[in-house]
């Protein structure tokens, strides 16, 4: 077997494996999510959420030195120089801890001065809500020690033993949404001390598995002067870019809780949980595809590394729109079933993060591959000059009476213009084809996009709303989205290789019987 069909092998197994985890995680979120915001109500609810974002906040700073680390680790494996690999570990591990403690020193003086000064909290709640800001601070603490090892068996591409602890991680989230249920004690209190609880936990796990199988992450104390320079300077440049992430996200997330209040950040919370339940689908084939584009490039294969890049941004745009379209079409029906009170303003949020997540999602591959050449100053000087407009438009948007989801219409736009700030410096840095984006991806994603609505909207508005017409529209959907996308988003190649391998598999399931 080639070197090609065996990362390809490797990848279908992975993401196999990344969808089991996530159908349980799914469920798991979307049931827990109901049950907190029954048993915290909308004010509690929005306010862990508007809480923890002012962590989240600082977290710009980790996870550009965790976008860092994940590059590293996945392209020393890709060269093979495995005591290289085992310095790398050990410096990121040391970064980490460093980032950590200027972290809680940030959050300790910053956060606590902006929740008790300038966030928009209930009467009666600001206790609650500093116990919430200071255990969401450890959390954030535990799970940046955990990066490092995290990184490592993702860029191994053990993607069982991550989908086993995360399946975990779901059992014991609804292990506390039961005993929040049950609480007689501050129902929100209680909710953020345990999510820290099962952050320990987790981090202990991870921790052994990694030190039982691979040799790398046994830690030891390494001041590698040039390789912290290094790897400080690719953070550094990614940090500049996860500035702008931060402000269109979290810092939206303030703007929202000063000019509507706590309850429209409940709406905006259900909303981006219904959106991560639904993203996860495309991030497990991401993740299971970005150690590839980071290895093929360490070994200077291109050609592959552009068909990763080409695949992975419409196979990943096919599977979200699939979803896309029932969601939005039946918006407000699937909100009365899921949960027992819907704030104001969560359909209206629900399908416009839909589609401004769909923007992001079209980049990521190419982003992954602009990360693998270690050439990233230029690139984000340009895509953060573009990515920073997003805060200050929905800032004056708000001081002109926008509502509140205009955040997304302006974010979504600004994405799109990202996409072409990506594919320059793709053919700038590689000599990325454009020519086979363009009409091959961009053409036939776009293409796909307007036809997949057709049919499922002329259903749904020839009948009532009702539990029947979801199901009719979720089945004639799926339908209908599989077959434009097998007829109009597939080249020629893809189609006779997908029936190939579903004879294949017909084949073994028939031969077994």
């Amino acid at each position: 077997m080639s070197p090609t069909s065996q990362n390809n092998k490797r990848i279908a197994k992975n993401t196999l494996l990344l969808y089991f985890r996530m159908i349980v995680l799914m469920l798991v979120t979307l049931y827990t999510s109901r049950v907190m915001l029954d048993a915290l109500g909308e004010s509690d609810y929005g306010i862990y959420n508007v809480v923890g974002g002012v962590v989240a906040m600082f977290s710009v700073l980790s996870n550009s030195l965790s976008g860092a680390i994940s590059r590293f680790i996945t392209y020393e494996l890709g060269t093979g120089n495995k005591e290289r690999l085992a310095r790398i570990f050990s410096t990121s591990v040391n970064i980490q801890i460093l980032m950590a403690l200027a972290i809680f020193v940030l959050c300790e003086v910053g956060g606590v001065w902006f929740l008790n000064a300038k966030m928009n909290i209930p009467d009666g709640r600001m206790e609650a809500a500093n116990i919430v800001l200071q255990c969401s601070i450890a959390t954030f603490m535990v799970n940046l020690i955990s990066v490092p090892y995290n990184a490592t068996i993702i860029a191994h591409e053990r993607m069982g033993i991550f989908a086993y602890i995360s399946i975990l991680e779901a059992g014991l989230k609804l292990l506390v949404a039961y005993l929040i249920y049950i609480s007689t004690f501050d129902k929100l209190m209680v909710y953020a001390l345990l999510i820290l609880g099962i952050a320990v936990l987790l981090r202990l796990i991870y921790g052994i598995y990694c030190g039982r199988h691979f040799a790398e992450t046994h830690y030891r104390f390494i001041l590698d002067r040039p390789l912290l320079k290094e790897m400080t300077g690719f953070a550094g440049w990614n940090l500049f870019g996860s500035t702008a992430y931060m402000l269109n996200t979290q810092g939206v997330n303030m703007l929202i809780n000063i000019f509507f209040g706590v309850t429209t950040n409940a709406a905006r919370a259900i909303a981006v949980q219904v959106d991560a339940a639904v993203t996860q689908f495309v991030n497990n084939f991401m993740t299971a595809i970005n150690p590839q584009i980071t290895k093929s490039y360490a070994a200077d294969d291109r050609e592959y590394l552009f068909k990763l890049v080409c695949r992975g941004t419409k196979y990943s745009f096919f599977i979200m729109y699939m979803f896309i379209v029932p969601l939005v079409l039946e918006a407000d029906t699937i909100l009365g079933i899921w949960l027992k009170e819907v704030p104001a303003d969560t359909p209206v949020f629900m399908r416009l993060v839909l589609f401004s997540t769909l923007a992001t999602l079209i980049g990521n591959p190419m982003y992954t591959a602009i990360m693998a050449t270690g050439k990233i100053r230029n690139y984000q000087i340009a895509v953060v000059s573009v990515g920073c407009l997003i805060f200050p438009l929905t800032w004056v948007a708000y001081k002109l009476g926008c509502p509140a989801y205009t955040t997304y219409i302006i974010y979504t736009a600004n994405y799109f213009l990202q996409i072409l700030v990506r594919l320059f410096f793709l053919k700038k840095l590689m000599d990325f084809p454009v020519s086979r984006y363009f009409l091959p991806v961009f053409g036939r994603i776009g293409i796909c996009a307007v036809l997949t609505f057709v049919l499922p909207t002329a259903v749904a508005f020839t009948m009532s709303p009702s539990f029947f017409r979801l199901l009719i529209v979720c089945a004639v959907s799926l339908l209908w989205s599989v077959s434009c996308i097998y007829y109009v988003g597939l080249e020629k190649e893809e189609r006779l290789f997908f029936m190939a391998k579903a004879k294949q598999i017909l084949t073994k399931k028939l031969k077994k019987k």
